[in-house]
């Protein structure tokens, strides 16, 4: 309950899920049959970048603010400029001299077509209420005040569409986080076979990383593929160096997207040492 996005919204970890993110709604669009998302780490959907937050950390300036201040021309994987596209549109709506910029819920909420559907849950009392505030219009977008891992069990399958996306987003605060989002994947899986189930996980150092996939390789878990940005090698525990994803039953030919972003991505974030791979932890 500490955690507060507010002061990380737009770092490098943010562009690289929301990217990927908008790449998987993408995915989803392609069918004409409805679908649902599930997003159980929400926050509070639109983040002001000149807010005291924001601008006590600055970390959304070697984020979102590289990619805005590419010079003209400058070319992004299709991936990438489809999620540019809805972040201008984002500060074009918002009034003048706010800096906004869209959480997971904004972001999917722009995506949604008649009939599809999204899910929120967010703890935080203040963050829940703006939520609730954003989409106070929007019929299609709920917002729950519940833990999201006990809304796996709760809310899935979804009962208004048979395909759709959890997406997990946990602050990692706790030490046994990793565990806990491992064991939130194989729910979701039992529970919604044919959806897309999707976790952020942070990259200081391997081991953790290693440990968390190895477990959920262990617990028999299939079709699992791994997303990871990092700007730095990943040696320094204290660190944040990087920024990854696991997707489980990832639509088709997934990885060949994936690719095109990350590897876009890279070319702007970090200082020269940003690197990519996405590979298949286990295969189908």
């Amino acid at each position: 309950m500490n955690y507060r996005h507010s002061y990380h919204a737009g770092n490098f970890a943010d562009v690289m899920k929301h990217a990927v993110l908008m790449a998987l709604i993408g995915a989803l669009r392609r069918k004409p049959s409805p679908f649902c998302v599930l997003d159980t780490h929400a926050g509070v959907g639109l983040y002001d970048l000149s807010s005291t937050q924001a601008q006590s950390t600055g970390e959304w300036r070697e984020g979102i603010g590289r990619l805005l201040d590419a010079p003209p021309g400058s070319q992004h994987a299709p991936g990438v400029e489809n999620w540019l596209e809805v972040i201008r549109a984002v500060m074009r709506d918002e009034r003048a001299g706010r800096l906004s910029y869209p959480g997971s819920p904004a972001l999917v909420a722009r995506l949604l077509r008649p009939g599809d559907s999204l899910v929120c849950c967010e703890l935080h009392p203040e963050d829940q209420q703006a939520l609730r505030h954003l989409f106070r219009h929007d019929p299609r977008v709920g917002v729950h005040g519940r833990d999201g891992y006990q809304a796996i069990t709760a809310l899935l399958p979804p009962r208004q569409a048979k395909r759709g996306l959890v997406f997990m987003d946990p602050p990692f605060e706790r030490p046994d986080e990793f565990a806990r989002l491992g064991t939130a994947i194989m729910t979701a899986r039992q529970r919604f076979p044919a959806g897309i189930v999707a976790g952020w996980y942070p990259i200081k150092h391997r081991a953790p990383v290693r440990a968390f996939i190895n477990g959920l390789k262990d617990a028999g878990q299939r079709k699992l593929l791994t997303l990871e940005l990092t700007l730095r090698p990943p040696l320094d525990p204290s660190r944040l160096n990087g920024s990854g994803i696991i997707i489980a039953n990832p639509p088709f030919r997934f990885e060949e997207e994936a690719r095109e972003i990350l590897a876009s991505l890279c070319r702007y974030l970090g200082d020269g040492e940003a690197d990519f791979r996405v590979e298949w932890a286990v295969p189908e």
